[in-house]
């Protein structure tokens, strides 16, 4: 298994980089290799790739979730692979994004890559891309704020819009009420 740690500062606030980041539909505008991910649940993704000339499809779940604090994940087939990205406010307009990836290079193309830093090179653009992506915009194309709880004893994540909110009496948004919301201007509650 191989691990790499990345971080960038990006100028938009805490909000509009975690909001994008929720974006998984659009990551194929700034990660390069990135065919195509298809949006398949609240929770699922499924990826198309090609890196290389080596051609993937898999699976991912995400595992975690904190709006303005962590987005972590695993694939559940195909490629082997883990990861969390994390927001830190620098101060009301700046943001430090750090990612850290876990993976299993196969095969002798992508193990030789891994030993050279290629897929470290690759993880450096793509962030770069992101940081120009979000700057550019000003705003993020949409927003999920739903939560969802990594917990060691039960393997199902729990999804809710914010425990405070649940308190209260809100009931929790799917991803797709919460992209009409932030499409309409509504606050996302």
């Amino acid at each position: 298994m191989s691990t790499i740690e990345r971080s960038i500062d990006v100028h938009v606030p805490v909000s509009t980089a975690y909001d994008q980041w929720t974006q998984f539909e659009t990551f194929p505008q700034f990660m390069e290799g990135v065919e195509d991910i298809t949006q398949v649940s609240d929770l699922r993704t499924h990826w198309r790739t090609n890196i290389a000339g080596v051609r993937r499809e898999f699976d991912a779940e995400i595992t975690e979730q904190r709006p303005d604090e962590r987005v972590a994940w695993k694939s559940i087939n195909g490629e082997e692979q883990a990861g969390v990205v994390t927001f830190h406010r620098l101060d009301d307009e700046n943001t430090r994004i750090m990612l850290q990836l876990d993976f299993h290079p196969e095969g002798v193309v992508e193990k030789a890559g891994d030993a050279l830093g290629i897929v470290s090179h690759r993880v450096k653009g793509d962030l770069e891309r992101f940081k120009t992506f979000i700057e550019e915009r000003g705003t993020a194309t949409g927003a999920w704020r739903g939560g969802v709880d990594a917990s060691p004893q039960h393997s199902a994540p729990r999804t809710e819009e914010d425990p405070n909110a649940i308190a209260h009496g809100v009931p929790p948004l799917s991803r797709e009420a919460a992209q009409r919301a932030h499409d309409e201007g509504r606050p996302l509650t």
